[in-house]
């Protein structure tokens, strides 16, 4: 019973010391929200902050020729470009917009999140690279499909 005892608090003690920490989880979120935040408003550098510089984003299409579905790619450089142009007006995003970040795994260096924004759900991979938590892969849906095409 002791050595049971034992051998169960070893096991919490390292789960703890190598586990999740609170600093990782608001990082890990923090990046997620910097991601949809700079979208929201125009900010590149914020976009920048929370990308791994090799990040792929990744959705289906359709294509309106074929009627055939394929996948679509974007880069960190094109997230960064669209950060700093896409809601130039002000109109892409309500007054109040939806940004729900769900931490769904967190290891000592990896995480997966689902972000929930006003119209897409975003699956985010990020990694901890020397110390800081950057989104790697994306793949993303509108939260109505049939937008999709």
């Amino acid at each position: 019973m002791k050595q049971s005892l034992i051998c169960f608090a070893l096991f919490l003690i390292s789960s703890y010391i190598s586990g999740q920490t609170k600093q990782d989880s608001l990082a890990i979120k923090r990046a997620a929200l910097d991601y949809i935040e700079s979208q929201q408003v125009p900010n590149p550098k914020q976009m920048e902050q929370a990308l791994h510089p090799r990040m792929v984003k990744r959705t289906f299409w359709k294509d309106k020729a074929t009627g055939k579905d394929y996948v679509r790619e974007t880069t960190t450089e094109s997230m960064v470009l669209l950060a700093e142009s896409y809601n130039k007006n002000g109109d892409k995003f309500p007054t109040t917009p939806k940004k729900e970040v769900r931490l769904l795994d967190v290891s000592e260096r990896t995480a997966s999140v689902k972000l929930i924004a006003d119209e897409w759900i975003d699956y985010m991979h990020l990694v901890k690279i020397n110390g800081v938590w950057k989104i790697i892969n994306v793949l993303w849906e509108f939260n109505d499909i049939s937008r999709q095409q």
